[in-house]
């Protein structure tokens, strides 16, 4: 957080300069995105994000009638943009091993994706929250489940090894919240993904 103190000269700080253009609705969801990836649900709020942004309060009501409405666009702009990003790109990889692999892989290094979701897994009590985590885990699994069919599975054992793939991802994320000293470096990391995909993705 940035402090509100004054600076050594005595001078108040300045204001950041007003934004010429007119803001969007979605940049002001990607502005309340970012705020939730740096400082939780909570941190989402009508004045700073307008400090932050560089412009008046009177620009988000242009928009959005309350602060809920934008957490709610917000939201459903990462659900969204996940689903394009993320399903979009795999479905070019015809290979059902390939495109497993190159899930894990994904999901694995967008850094940004998970720190939003267990922002999120933070928030599961605020009633705008819980119904976007249960769609994105929802559309997961069925995504996890139908892929594990494809590389040969059975119905009942692919749906098994779906939700055994997002438990443990579910699993190292708030394993990262709970305990930050055991996060791994860099190299640690991608041989634990392998691991993972060895476990997981039949040869």
């Amino acid at each position: 957080m940035t402090s509100a103190a004054a600076p050594a000269s005595g001078k108040p700080n300045p204001k950041p300069p007003e934004r010429s253009g007119r803001l969007s609705a979605e940049d002001w969801a990607q502005a309340a995105l970012d705020l939730i990836a740096e400082q939780g649900v909570a941190a989402v709020a009508v004045e700073p994000l307008a400090r932050r942004l560089g412009v008046t309060k009177g620009s988000f009501y242009w928009h959005f009638p309350s602060r809920d409405a934008l957490l709610q666009a917000a939201l459903e702009r990462w659900e969204t943009v996940e689903q394009e990003a993320v399903f979009g790109e795999l479905e070019k990889i015809s290979d059902p091993h390939e495109r497993l692999r190159a899930l894990i892989h994904m999901v694995a290094h967008e850094i940004k994706s998970h720190v939003i979701y267990s922002a999120m897994l933070q928030a599961l009590d605020h009633p705008i929250v819980q119904p976007v985590i249960g769609r994105v885990s929802e559309r997961r699994l069925e995504y996890l489940t139908a892929s594990f069919r494809q590389v040969g599975f059975g119905r009942s054992a692919a749906q098994h090894r779906a939700r055994l793939a997002y438990t443990a991802y579910v699993g190292f994320l708030q394993l990262s919240l709970q305990l930050p000293q055991s996060r791994l470096d860099h190299d640690t990391f991608d041989e634990y993904i392998e691991h993972v995909m060895a476990t997981l993705i039949p040869r």
